[in-house]
């Protein structure tokens, strides 16, 4: 499927959406204190849905939408040592815990994503060197997205600093072109694969990508719980998670999440 590329006017419904997204993550962030339940926080993401009129939840119930089936939260909240989709419910926040909250949302048709973690209190020091870190791979991206650059260079310079701190970079999920679904064209990788050296993506004014690094402080491998959503990673060790909605610009890029 081709990419699509969006005129001026369709990226700044974008940024509606990617602002909607904004405001929701930080009353999640102001709330995620010990004591509270990953199932508040959700309420929270729809009670703010339910605020715009609108405004669509793009995890509920996906991917087919039919109400039951699918995901069954509005957010993806994934505790410690959990790297996405993890389910909201009755698991209480603890001081300490590295919380990882994903949310999307269509406004008007146009749709936005973006993730970001939780430290909870004192963590210890190497999580806080992993949230610092994967934080900053996501930079990274940001400072080196331009017209005519190829992903594979950013991917290349996301993947280095990564693994140049010790951590593990996940390679089972990864970023997608968003627009007026979730889930565009292309793939967006953060790190160098055989796959995308030969299917290298060319960045062009109009793309619009959602760019969403996860790193470890162990190994990349992950597995997936029984609930058939949850991953974690398969060493118990912590995860972090990291996301923007991105716009391809003349001279740069525009990040229409912030």
């Amino acid at each position: 499927m081709a990419i699509s590329l969006k005129s001026s006017q369709e990226i700044e419904q974008m940024r509606r959406a990617g602002q909607l997204v904004r405001q929701t993550l930080e009353r999640c962030r102001a709330a995620c204190v010990p004591g509270v339940t990953t199932g508040e926080l959700d309420a929270i993401a729809g009670k703010t849905i339910a605020e715009h009129p609108g405004a669509v939840g793009l995890f509920k119930w996906y991917p087919t939408y039919n109400e039951g089936e699918g995901f069954p939260a509005y957010t993806c909240i994934s505790v410690n040592d959990e790297v996405v989709h993890g389910i909201p419910g009755p698991r209480v926040i603890k001081e300490g815990d590295v919380v990882s909250i994903d949310f999307g949302v269509r406004v008007n048709g146009w749709c936005g994503d973006s993730a970001t973690t939780i430290m909870v209190g004192q963590v210890s020091p190497e999580a806080k060197k992993l949230c610092a870190a994967t934080e900053h791979v996501l930079r990274i991206a940001v400072e080196n997205i331009k017209p005519g650059a190829k992903w594979s260079h950013v991917a290349r310079k996301m993947q280095r600093h990564a693994e140049s701190l010790g951590l593990g970079v996940i390679k089972d999920f990864v970023g997608h072109g968003i627009g007026r679904v979730m889930h565009e064209e292309p793939k967006v990788p953060n790190f160098v694969s055989r796959e995308l050296i030969r299917h290298d993506i060319d960045l062009v004014p109009g793309m619009v990508l959602a760019v969403e690094p996860m790193c470890t402080l162990g190994s990349e491998q992950v597995r997936t719980l029984d609930d058939g959503w949850t991953v974690v990673t398969v060493d118990g060790k912590p995860a972090a998670h990291y996301e923007h909605t991105i716009a391809v610009t003349e001279d740069g890029c525009d990040v229409l999440t912030l």
